[in-house]
């Protein structure tokens, strides 16, 4: 939603209260996970947010995620799907789409160089 200007309390921080309704066509559809990783995904997005369902369109910061979610969320991948996730990553691939192709990708770079070493 376009504003003019943010609306602030008497203390100079921003009145949440006082903001318009987002627009409901700004609101995108919810996509439903369609690959094992992006359920896998979407499930510890929900459990860590605390959201019934989380789409594979959904932004991991605009449902409420932070830094220290990001932590766990490496963790939770970690244990979950046996991938250990760079921290920049989970910031550059904010959706659970997005995430599952960075899991895939370093999933397969590891794979890569195990093979070399193997060689």
């Amino acid at each position: 939603v376009a504003v003019e200007g943010f609306p602030v309390l008497p203390s100079g921080k921003l009145d949440r209260k006082a903001l318009p309704p987002p627009e409901p066509d700004a609101v995108p559809d919810y996509v439903a996970p369609r690959t094992p990783v992006e359920e896998a995904l979407a499930a510890i997005w929900a459990d860590l947010l605390g959201r019934d369902r989380v789409g594979v369109a959904d932004d991991f910061f605009a449902l409420g995620g932070h830094s220290l979610l990001v932590v766990r969320l490496i963790a939770r991948i970690s244990a979950e799907l046996g991938v250990e996730l760079p921290l920049r990553r989970c910031f550059d691939a904010t959706t659970v789409e997005q995430q599952a192709l960075a899991v895939l990708e370093h999933a397969l770079e590891h794979e890569a160089d195990l093979l070399e070493e193997e060689r």
